[in-house]
C-alpha cells in the first residue's frame, strides 16, 4: 500500500463509529419522572358523534401523552364496517366500566389515566409523581422492543399491555352515519397485546406489526396497578 493511502485510511478509522451512528441512530425512551398522561378514546366509524372527538385527539400530537384511539366494532352493524375495529377493544372498554361502576358502553369515550373522563379540555394535562420507571428500546429487528419496567412498590403487582397506534390513516365511509364522509385518523390502535402480571423490577419484549412508511408507527407500553388499573407509568416510542 502506498504511504499516501495509508495515512488515509489511517485518518478515517477513528470516524468510522461515528458514521456507524449516524447512519443507525438509537431509538429508546425512558420515563420522566412525573405520570405520563395515559388518553385513551373509545370511537368508531359508524358513530356520527364520532368524528370531532377524533380530530380533538389528533390535536394531541407532539405532546407528552400516550393516546391510542381504539375502534370498537358494534356499530358495525347498521351497515358500515369498521377496519380498525377488534373485538378485543370493545373487551377493554367494557372492563374499564366496570372499573368505573358504568351501566354501559358508548362512543365517543375518553377515559384519561383509567377513568371515565368528560373533560376533554384538560384531559392532556397532569403533574401527579410515576410510580414506575421505564426504559424501552428498539431492537436489532425493527420490529422487536424490550422494556425494563422498575415499579416504585417492589411487593405490589402490576399488569402491563402494548399497543401500536399509527397516525394519517383515512376512509371513505359509504354506509351507516357517516356515509358520505371522508373520515381522518390518527393514534389508531393497530395492536392490542396485554402481557399479564408481574411483581417487582421485570423485562418485557414485544413484537410489533411491521412499520408502514406512509404511516408513523408509535410504539407504547402502558404499566398499570393490578388492582385498580390505575397507570403507574407510560411510554411512547416513535421511531418507525
Amino acid at each position: 500500500m502506498q504511504p499516501f493511502a495509508q495515512r488515509f485510511l489511517m485518518g478515517l478509522l477513528p470516524a468510522l463509529p461515528a458514521l456507524a451512528l449516524a447512519a443507525e441512530p438509537a431509538c429508546a425512551v425512558r420515563s420522566a419522572e412525573r405520570l405520563t398522561p395515559v388518553i385513551e378514546l373509545y370511537t368508531s366509524e359508524g358513530c356520527s358523534s364520532c368524528p370531532p372527538a377524533d380530530r380533538w385527539l389528533s390535536t394531541l400530537k407532539g405532546q407528552p401523552v400516550v393516546a391510542q384511539a381504539f375502534h370498537v366494532a358494534y356499530w358495525d352493524y347498521i351497515g358500515w364496517v369498521d377496519r380498525f375495529a377488534s373485538p378485543a377493544h370493545t373487551v377493554r372498554q367494557r372492563q374499564i366500566a366496570a372499573a368505573n361502576n358504568l351501566r354501559n358502553i358508548y362512543t365517543p369515550q375518553l377515559v384519561r389515566n383509567g377513568q371515565d373522563w368528560r373533560d376533554f379540555a384538560n384531559a392532556a394535562s397532569g403533574a401527579e409523581p410515576a410510580r414506575a420507571t421505564i426504559s424501552l428500546q428498539r431492537l436489532a429487528n425493527p420490529d422487536s422492543f424490550e422494556a425494563r419496567v422498575t415499579p416504585a412498590d417492589p411487593n405490589g403487582a402490576w399488569s402491563a399491555y402494548w399497543t401500536v397506534t399509527e397516525h394519517g390513516h383515512s376512509s371513505r365511509v359509504k354506509a351507516g352515519e357517516n356515509a358520505g364522509e371522508t373520515l381522518k385518523h390518527d393514534f389508531v390502535v393497530r395492536q392490542y397485546t396485554p402481557v399479564g402480571t408481574y411483581q417487582g423490577a421485570q423485562s418485557l419484549r414485544f413484537s410489533a406489526v411491521a412499520a408502514q412508511p406512509e404511516h408513523p408507527r408509535q410504539v407504547n407500553l402502558v404499566v398499570s396497578d393490578a388492582r385498580s388499573s390505575k397507570p403507574l407509568q407510560a411510554v411512547s416510542l416513535g421511531c418507525s
